[in-house]
This record gives C-alpha cells, structure tokens and sequence, in this order.
C-alpha cells in the first residue's frame, strides 16, 4: 500500500480499533494460476502477546481454504469510513476532488482449523462479535444439527505477521481541516465518523 508519512499511523491500538469496528474484510490470495482470489468475510481478531490473529471461516464448497492450505501467506483488508473529498473547502479554486479513508492491511499465515470443536469454540468467538445472545439459539439447536452446519465450513486462524495502517485525513493541508470537517460533522455515517477521527487526531477543525 502507498503510504505518504503524513497518513501513515504506527498505533497498534487505532489499528485494532479499526478491525473490531469494521470486521468485515476482504481476504486475498492466489488460486491454482496464480491470479488473485478474493473471499469477503467477517474476522474476529485476537491479541495474542504482542501479536495479532485473525479468526475466521469459509464454506467448504468455497476454494479458498484449499488455496489457504497449499500457499499459507495471503493478504487481509479492513475498509474503515470513507468519503468524497470537495476542493470547496480551500479558498483558492487551483485544488482537485479527492477521497480519504482509513485502510489496516495484514499480511498474514494461515492454518486452517478442521477439528469440529475447534471449529465451534472460533464459531462462538464470532457470535459474540455480532449477537452474543443467538450462542443460547445455537446450544439448543442440538448436536446432529450443529455438527452437519460445522461440516459445510472450514474454519481457519490467520496470523498476522505484518500490518500498515492509513489514515488519509488531509493532515497535510491545515488550511482545509476546518471546512473539512464542518461538511463531514454534518454528513451521512461515513462522514461523521471521519469528522470524529479528525478530532482525534488533533486537528484543527473549529476556526
């Protein structure tokens, strides 16, 4: 990823913020020729000492874990907000439209999880992410059940070796953070978050 100084964060916990708040990545690896395979898919990430690990499943029916298998090294994507980028908010007219966003790409090593209690406990991680209270729904749909739904996935860790996170703000333009940030604070879900993290980071957002 192209990563200007000025966008590039080091910070282990925004990086982790952004994972947890924006789980649903796009997990990226290369098929049987060589060309780029692409499965879009919940993560649940894992501190383990001072590394990350990303927790997931696949249908059984889907390639990609076999691909997972045979070349363990693959590339992970979460999206954060992102918005539209108006040259309105500098007084002079010489400016071009852009688009900020806030990306963490992982690089990671993959070991796929097969044993149906495994399976179930990395399942169960998932729940709690996202309707802690269907894991009561899903003790009770009983064992026969549960095990033919565990048979159709395969389930796999992915540890993230390296990560990079960018936060484009237009840090590097401090005569636009005011307006920059009067349109976003007034905008869809997407803008409003950026106008948060733009507080955040310092800057100046109020003339």
């Amino acid at each position: 990823m192209y990563q200007p100084p000025q966008f590039k964060s080091t910070d282990r916990a925004i990086a982790a913020e952004i994972v947890r708040r924006y789980p649903f990545a796009t997990l990226v690896s290369n098929d049987d020729e060589g060309f780029p395979y692409v499965t879009h898919l919940p993560l649940h990430l894992e501190e383990r000492g001072a590394g990350f690990v990303l927790l997931g499943h696949c249908a059984k029916p889907n390639p990609h874990w076999r691909y997972l298998q045979q070349r363990p090294k693959a590339l992970v994507l979460f999206n954060g907000p992102h918005a539209y980028q108006s040259p309105k908010i500098y007084d002079d007219r010489q400016r071009v439209p852009s688009w900020n966003y806030l990306v963490v790409h992982c690089t990671v090593q993959a070991r796929l999880v097969e044993d149906p209690l495994a399976k179930d406990r990395l399942l169960k991680k998932l729940i709690g992410d996202h309707e802690p209270a269907y894991a009561e729904q899903w003790r009770s749909l009983g064992e026969e059940f549960a095990h033919k739904m565990l048979a159709g996935i395969v389930g796999f860790e992915l540890e993230v070796a390296d990560w990079a996170c960018k936060l484009k703000l237009n840090q590097h333009r401090p005569e636009s953070h005011a307006k920059l940030h009067a349109g976003y604070a007034h905008g869809n879900e997407d803008e409003r978050a950026l106008a948060g993290w733009m507080e955040r980071l310092g800057m100046k957002v109020v003339t």
